[in-house]
């Protein structure tokens, strides 16, 4: 069992330029909570933050929080705000951009292998 909140929750900034800017994680819930399997997490991109383009062998399930942002999935682009939902599948390009000049925060669960 594990009650919380997220202002208690330290997080850390990513950035590679190029690749990924303006990106700050947060690990909710996952093993350490007792989750074992998933992992939710909170990303909070900054005004021009980007997740990197990429794909990988597991699915992502995303709720937008906060802000508005551009999800390009498979060579398509959506316009994404709060309340927004998305489920990535695996193995599908996909990238994240904040529109905006307020923080772009959305969750995202995946599979424990993909918080590694």
């Amino acid at each position: 069992m594990f009650v919380g909140h997220v202002k208690e929750v330290s997080g850390q900034s990513i950035n590679h330029p190029g690749v990924m800017e303006n990106v700050f994680k947060k690990v909710l819930i996952g093993p350490q909570q007792g989750w074992q399997g998933w992992v939710m997490r909170q990303f909070d991109l900054a005004e021009n933050g980007f997740s990197p383009r990429h794909k990988h062998p597991w699915p992502h399930i995303n709720y937008v929080i906060s802000g508005r942002g551009t999800l390009f999935l498979d060579g398509q682009s959506y316009e994404l705000g709060p309340g927004s939902i998305a489920y990535v599948p695996d193995n599908m390009e996909h990238q994240f951009r904040n529109n905006g000049m307020d923080d772009f925060s959305f969750l995202c669960i995946v599979p424990e292998e993909g918080d590694k």
